[in-house]
């Protein structure tokens, strides 16, 4: 080979080499690099630790929490709260409560001493009325059926009241085969059919709670839930396995919830009501089924499979509860869009779904059920706690799915086949959806305050809160700017939510607390020179809140707990705001508890002479009977109410709605 070739080639050789000595050294260096660098760190599992809380007025508590991160690295947490052997999920409205732990702290050392306070002897003598209004109120045990109703005129308004509110949102009876036998039995002189009989007294039951002011029939709508209770423990199990008796059934739950009768047990028997209709093939299409069914046949089937989904999953979100079904557990379809007259015809066509029928809002709320599902399941289930991540993207399917359900109840309402969504339905409905996007984001909205990560949840619950507290109860403060302007309240579902004693009143309780929550901790974290101010709708709320208490009680509810917690929460707003040093904020707070029992005592006094003479009756029924035992009655109940308790259902906390419990050593 010629010298200069050898030349040329010299370079490529010495280049190459060059390229792999820089190579290696760059690999050195990385290596050295990563060994200097801790090692990536792996999700980490959930690090649980439990806040328990302990005092003489509030009993015991444990607050279990979890946070950890995600495979995203984006922090999960996870509350619940348990009580006595109650374990309360995060949609539980008592995980709002946590927030005002200190001031039953705060307040004990002083309450213990009755020479100092008077706020326990008066405490006592509430707890002794209410107990007194109760045994009144109850009837005996067992109460069979009986064939005395009120008076036609009396009985219609109630049943139009219910025709008018639960029917529209449950889907439970064929209205006109049950108007025609309604009627029958005032013409009849046979004796009535007692299933039918049983159905009737339940539906006035419910119509009782909307209709009037102070639910003054309560009294007898207790008599009919303990007889329709009564007609269930029967030892008939076959032959309750019927459509007619799984009606009765729901309507017995309802029933409970508005007259305050195991009211926070409902999810328990919601569990059995749904293995019945499993058991009987609800959860099957009817056209699935190997004997096929009649039209209307066919569609009470779907009506029933459709409320009992929305009482599962209303119940789970209600209690804290996981709602133990998926949506591959049935294949059921909605309801088909007929008005009732149509089914009878039983070749009917449904409607077009731009026609309104006496199933259209059934069939619309239908469709938000998958996402209401997956809330609860996110919020309550057992399995991996949920992310942030996972709960921003429910609030996006959320947003669309209420614009699409808003979208269709407009497009109803629009119609013109003269039929239309009532505005109860509206606002009922707006309130349940709210009530689910407020859970959604409870989780975060304590870290909220610490982290600005969660702020965009901080936000939506106090925004929703607004707005589910000014659509539900009207307001007695001056006027202030609302969300969304001046909404008008619906009367019945105003006296729905003041008077029933469930799922309906908590929504309010829930959200109003929230809001105390919020303004406790802008008061509080407060550190400007100039004047402390808080928005005058979040102020207005507080106010209402505890008048709104105030008017529950005149109603005829015998707990005079929620009243007393929001007037100390007021009493520490107010204190806040105006500056007053933390170590009177004790005797402040005391005081506030002492004007509260003093304020409910004359009402509860007045309740207890009233039901001695008999008032509060349907003509002809009588006065009820004084033989319920006092330890029963005196179960603690979680939420909602004062209630009787003899029917074999003692439930939790007692501390807030309750009236204790001889067991316990707390006094709430």
């Amino acid at each position: 080979m010629a010298e200069p070739e050898r030349r040329r080639r010299r370079p490529a050789v010495s280049y190459v080499e060059f390229m792999k000595d820089r190579i290696k050294q760059l690999e050195e260096q990385l290596s050295q690099a990563n060994q200097a660098r801790p090692p990536a760190q792996p999700p980490q599992p959930p690090q649980p630790w439990v806040e328990a809380t302990t005092s003489t007025i509030a009993g015991e508590f444990y607050v279990h929490r979890e946070t950890g991160l995600s495979n995203s690295q984006i922090q999960v947490t996870s509350r619940n709260v348990m009580h006595k052997t109650r374990l309360f999920g995060q949609s539980h409205w008592v995980n709002g409560v946590i927030g005002f732990q200190d001031i039953f702290l705060m307040i004990e050392p002083y309450a213990k001493d009755e020479i100092i306070s008077s706020a326990l002897p008066r405490l006592r003598k509430c707890k002794h009325l209410a107990r007194i209004i109760k045994s009144q109120r109850a009837p005996p045990w067992p109460s069979p059926p009986t064939t005395e109703l009120p008076s036609k005129e009396l009985a219609d308004a109630l049943v139009d009241c219910y025709m008018r509110n639960a029917e529209s949102l449950y889907r439970i009876l064929h209205i006109p085969f049950f108007r025609r036998d309604y009627e029958a039995l005032w013409l009849s002189n046979t004796p009535p059919d007692p299933a039918f009989l049983v159905q009737v007294k339940l539906v006035m039951a419910i119509g009782a709670t909307t209709y009037d002011d102070e639910f003054s029939l309560r009294s007898s709508a207790v008599r009919w839930v303990y007889e329709a209770q009564t007609w269930f423990s029967e030892p008939e199990f076959k032959s309750r396995l019927t459509i007619q008796s799984l009606q009765t059934y729901i309507l017995l739950l309802l029933a409970r919830e508005a007259a305050g009768i195991g009211g926070a047990l409902i999810w328990i028997s919601a569990g059995a009501l749904l293995r019945s209709a499993v058991y009987m093939g609800l959860h099957r299409d009817p056209a699935r089924l190997p004997k096929k069914p009649s039209l209307l046949a066919a569609e009470i089937r779907r009506r029933l499979w459709n409320t009992i989904l929305e009482i599962t999953v209303d119940t789970s979100i209600d209690s804290g509860g996981p709602p133990l079904v998926s949506l591959a557990d049935f294949d059921t379809e909605p309801p088909g869009n007929y008005d009732d007259d149509q089914l009878i015809e039983g070749d009917s066509v449904p409607k077009n779904d731009d026609c309104c029928t006496q199933t259209s809002f059934a069939i619309a709320f239908r469709k938000t059920l998958p996402l209401r599902l997956a809330i609860t399941k996110f919020l309550n289930d057992l399995g991996p706690q949920g992310s942030y991540e996972e709960t921003l993207r429910l609030d996006k399917e959320f947003r669309a799915v209420y614009k699409s359900l808003y979208q269709t109840l407009q497009r109803y309402n629009n119609s013109s086949t003269g039929q239309s969504v009532s505005q109860f339905q509206i606002r009922a409905v707006d309130l349940i959806m709210r009530r689910y996007l407020l859970c959604l984001h409870i989780p975060f909205f304590g870290p909220a305050m610490e982290e600005t990560a969660y702020a965009f949840s901080r936000k939506v619950v106090i925004d929703t809160s607004l707005k589910i507290w000014y659509s539900t109860c009207p307001s007695v403060s001056i006027a202030v700017p609302r969300p969304g302007g001046d909404i008008p309240v619906d009367v019945d579902l105003a006296r729905l939510v003041s008077s029933s004693s469930g799922f309906f009143r908590k929504i309010p309780f829930q959200a109003g607390l929230l809001i105390a929550v919020e303004i406790k901790v802008q008061l509080q974290e407060e550190d400007s020179l100039g004047p402390v101010t808080v928005r005058p709708d979040l102020l207005a709320v507080v106010e209402d809140a505890r008048a709104w208490n105030l008017r529950v009680i005149e109603a005829g509810e015998t707990n005079m707990k929620g009243y007393m917690i929001w007037c100390i929460i007021a009493a520490q707003v107010d204190a806040l705001l105006r500056g007053i040093p933390k170590e009177e904020m004790p005797l402040l707070l005391l005081r506030a508890t002492e004007d509260a029992e003093e304020a409910c005592i004359p009402i509860l006094e007045r309740m207890a002479a009233q039901d001695r003479r008999g008032e509060g009756t349907v003509d002809g029924m009588g006065r009820m009977s004084l033989n319920t035992p006092t330890e029963l009655v005196e179960d603690w109940d979680l939420m909602m109410t004062d209630g009787q308790f003899n029917l074999g259902d003692g439930e939790s906390m007692g501390w807030l709605f309750s009236d204790g419990t001889p067991q316990e050593s707390a006094l709430w």
